[in-house]
C-alpha cells in the first residue's frame, strides 16, 4: 500500500480581484487612466482647493500643483491593511457609530441596572440517625389500601381509611442536612 498523497487546496482569488476602476466614458477614453476611486476624489477635491485657495500658494511657483499630481498618482493603489481607502474610512467611520456595548440583535447592548442580590439560608440541625430509622421503619409497616378499580367496585366508599405516617422526615432532606449526618457518622457513602 502507498501512503496517500496530502491533499493540497489552491486559491487564486488574488489574480481575479480587480479594483473598481474609470478607463472610458463612453468612447472617450481617460488620459493616463484607468483611475480608482481615491485617485478621482483626490483630483476633484485637490483642484477645488487649489483653485480656491490660489493667492495663498501663487508665490510658491508649480510647486503646489506639481504636489498634487503627485499625490494623484500616490494613490493609484493604495492599501490599508488589505483595504482600499474609502472601505478603509467607511470602516473607521461605522467603528465610530457603534454603540460603545455593540450589539445584539441590531439593538445597542445595555448592561442591566445593578440592584441588590438579597438571600438568606438556615442552617438546621440534621434528625439523629436513630429516629429517621424509626420513621422508615414506620412508613414500610403502615398498612397500605389498594386503589379503587373495577375489580373493588370502583366508588370512593370502599376505600378504607389508613393511619398517616409521622411527619418525620425519612432522613435528611437537604444537601446540608446528608453533610451533617454524613460527619457525624464519620464514613463516606
Amino acid at each position: 500500500m502507498t501512503a496517500a498523497a496530502p491533499r493540497v487546496g489552491r486559491f487564486y482569488t488574488a489574480a481575479r480581484r480587480h479594483p473598481w476602476v474609470l478607463g472610458k466614458v463612453a468612447d472617450w477614453k481617460i488620459p493616463l487612466g484607468p483611475y480608482t476611486p481615491a485617485q478621482i476624489a483626490l483630483a476633484v477635491g485637490g483642484g477645488f482647493l487649489l483653485v480656491k485657495t490660489i493667492s495663498w500658494w501663487s508665490w510658491l511657483g508649480p510647486v503646489p500643483i506639481v504636489a498634487w499630481v503627485l499625490a494623484i498618482w500616490a494613490v493609484r493603489r493604495p492599501k490599508i491593511r488589505g483595504r482600499a481607502p474609502g472601505q478603509a474610512a467607511l470602516g473607521w467611520v461605522l467603528l465610530l457609530w457603534q454603540p460603545r456595548g455593540g450589539r445584539i440583535g441590531g439593538r445597542a447592548a445595555r448592561d442591566r441596572a445593578p440592584r441588590p442580590l438579597l438571600g438568606g439560608f438556615t442552617i438546621e440541625d440534621a434528625p439523629s440517625p436513630d429516629s429517621a430509622e424509626e420513621a422508615l421503619a414506620t412508613r414500610q409497616t403502615a398498612p397500605r389500601t389498594p386503589l379503587p378499580g373495577p375489580a373493588a367496585g370502583g366508588s370512593p366508599a370502599c376505600l378504607r381509611a389508613t393511619p398517616a405516617a409521622p411527619a418525620v422526615p425519612a432522613g435528611p432532606v437537604s444537601g446540608v442536612q446528608q453533610l451533617l449526618t454524613l460527619a457525624r457518622q464519620g464514613g463516606t457513602r
